[in-house]
């Protein structure tokens, strides 16, 4: 089925720039719903740290992948794209178009061009790989890498850690083998793609980051992360907000550099996001109280 009419509008930023609200007003003016591409607001255990969408946006909007796994739950990129495109042409079926907004570029480009032969993995990933291979060595990895992909550690040089790491972080990334990834090809969508970033000034930007973090702890934040610290070794909770705080539980510092360590990560985070999101070429970037150029821009045909 093809919905060469159809308009998938990405809208996409760096974390805290406001991308929630303004997402929601535009599939609410447009008739539309949501699909989500933050990673971190999958989980419906994690709420609080996630800066997931509340009762009042869910209520406005239809909302897709949000909260729609357990952290206990097994995901990869590979299953959000064929699930996504289902959820897709159910919507199209409906309305002309749908909202894809979150921060994690990987999922973003997965849905709009399918996994890319080369994925950058999320730090969190390679952070893990790292400390598998700090802990045992070279051997370590290379027991790692036969496991999960047999035919690509047939292929490897064996002696070279940072292939053996670049094979394990695409399979941890996607949930497919690198050797069958590097098979693929770019794949085109049957739909329109319209990108707009939404940006503000870096002062305001780490501004409301600063702050969104001292709203997160007036709203537990601290108490959410507690909860979760048996769990601490799963992927979904090696995240910015709540590894800084296991820290702090685990006695490595206190709660005051804890949280000093949140701010300066989010803040990291953000600088990343832009400079993956500086890759799209046919983006229009725009500040997000720019919301009836956003509107115009995406009713041009063009």
């Amino acid at each position: 089925m093809t919905f060469k009419d159809k308009t998938l509008i990405v809208l996409t930023g760096p974390t805290a720039v406001g991308k929630t609200d303004l997402s929601v007003n535009i599939a609410y003016k447009l008739n539309s719903e949501i699909i989500s591409a933050d990673a971190r607001q999958f989980y419906k255990e994690l709420k609080i740290g996630t800066a997931a969408p509340d009762i009042s946006h869910l209520q406005k909007v239809k909302h897709h992948f949000v909260g729609h796994l357990s952290i206990f739950d097994y995901y990869n990129v590979s299953l959000f794209e064929q699930k996504a495109l289902k959820v897709l042409e159910g919507i199209f079926q409906k309305t002309d178009y749908v909202v894809l907004t979150g921060g994690s570029g990987l999922y973003i480009d997965t849905l709009c061009h399918g996994i890319d032969h080369l994925p950058d993995a999320e730090p969190e990933v390679r952070q893990r790989i790292k400390q598998v291979y700090t802990k045992e060595g070279i051997e370590g990895i290379r027991q790692w890498i036969k496991q999960i992909d047999p035919v690509y550690y047939r292929q490897v040089d064996l002696g070279n850690p940072n292939r053996i790491k670049r094979g394990i972080e695409v399979f941890l990334s996607t949930g497919i083998p690198f050797s069958e990834l590097r098979k693929q090809q770019y794949k085109e969508r049957p739909f329109r793609i319209k990108r707009i970033i939404i940006n503000r000034d870096r002062d305001e930007l780490f501004d409301r980051i600063n702050r969104r973090v001292d709203l997160m702890v007036k709203q537990g934040l601290i108490e959410e992360a507690i909860g979760f610290f048996k769990y601490r070794h799963l992927n979904a909770l090696n995240t910015v907000g709540y590894k800084e705080l296991f820290s702090w539980m685990s006695g490595c510092h206190d709660l005051k550099y804890a949280l000093e360590k949140i701010k300066t990560n989010s803040r990291r985070y953000a600088k990343r996001q832009l400079t993956w999101f500086k890759r799209y070429e046919d983006a229009r970037w725009f500040h997000p109280d720019q919301q009836q150029d956003i509107m115009g821009f995406i009713r041009q045909k063009s």
